[in-house]
């Protein structure tokens, strides 16, 4: 090392060893950087020292125990509606009927459980029927179940008013939807029909037959098919209605045809409002001859007069007709 940079004399002193150490041990340079690192300031046990790991610092303060997730925000706001409705129905039940306040409070139960009302209309997007329709009528379930619900019971609003919902909407879609209206005993038993249906067809991995079903639920054959015609009533077909694409053709190319007795319909009315205006025998006679197919020489044997005179009768009889037909006048 430089003489620069060599350090003062009484640090050498200080570092020079003791005169207790054997003499043949090496002092070491004071000059040179030491090449060993600085030691543990640690203790370390003797038997220890060379095999366990090192020591793990205690801990400087306890660790907080982890956060809680926050809900979602249909569980906060699902939460806030409950704790809302029953605050609303706690100033309900002491309100008159019929006062400004009353009205107030009942307004806002509706609105704040209109979410319900729509939860129960989606379970009948199926039935091809507007959506509004469906929550118009689902929320005057809901009028009904607020105006009903008793918060003493300890019963929550949602699980009272959920099957009132649900029932005046199944009620719309029995007495209001159906093009064809079904007897309700008809209704109900389809319901059974449906249901199985399902459940046999689950079971024999089948479509089940028409005994089968009425086997199952101890009905007639005829039950279940009139519940099945039932069940396809909900709309009727248009005659009219255009097949899309190349489909066969609409209903009414198929099954309309001229009827030629369509044209005599209104002639055999007519004839019916004239013979009313003629005398009684003329009446039979044009009625033995025309319905009855009988000859003049017949006519005259039936009534008891000559045919000449039958004849003279009818032609009377054509002349006052034809004078009273307004249509060939």
């Amino acid at each position: 090392m430089s003489a620069n940079t060599a350090p003062p004399q009484d640090q050498v002193s200080a570092l020079t060893p003791a005169p207790a150490q054997s003499p043949d041990s090496t002092a070491p340079d004071p000059t040179a950087p030491d090449p060993t690192p600085a030691p543990d300031p640690t203790p370390a046990h003797p038997s220890t020292q060379s095999s366990a790991p090192p020591p793990t610092p205690p801990p400087t303060a306890e660790q907080p125990p982890a956060p809680k997730p926050a809900p979602s925000p249909a569980k906060r706001r699902g939460a806030d509606t409950r704790a809302l409705t029953q605050v609303l129905f706690t100033q309900f039940k002491d309100l008159e009927p019929g006062t400004p306040e009353h009205t107030r409070v009942r307004t806002a139960l509706i609105e704040a459980n209109l979410p319900l009302v729509r939860y129960a209309a989606a379970r009948f997007r199926s039935r091809n029927e507007p959506m509004e329709d469906v929550v118009q009528v689902g929320t005057i379930g809901l009028i009904n179940a607020i105006d009903r619900f008793d918060p003493e019971r300890g019963v929550q609003f949602p699980t009272f008013a959920m099957p009132t919902v649900i029932g005046e909407i199944k009620r719309y879609f029995r007495d209001n939807v159906r093009t064809v209206h079904v007897p309700r005993r008809l209704h109900e038993l389809w319901v059974q029909v449906n249901s199985a249906t399902e459940d046999l067809t689950t079971a024999f991995g089948r479509s089940p037959t028409t005994a089968e079903i009425a086997e199952r639920l101890r009905i007639s054959e005829e039950d279940v098919l009139s519940c099945i015609e039932a069940g396809r009533s909900y709309h009727a077909a248009s005659l009219e209605a255009a097949q899309e694409g190349d489909g066969p053709p609409g209903l009414l190319d198929r099954l309309g045809y001229e009827d030629p007795a369509l044209d005599g319909v209104e002639h055999r009315d007519l004839v019916r409002h004239l013979l009313v205006q003629l005398p009684e025998r003329e009446q039979r006679i044009l009625l033995l001859r025309y319905y009855s197919n009988l000859t003049q020489s017949q006519i005259s044997v039936e009534l008891g007069v000559s045919q000449m005179h039958v004849s003279r009768l009818l032609a009377r009889s054509f002349q006052r007709l034809r004078s009273a037909n307004r249509i060939d006048a």
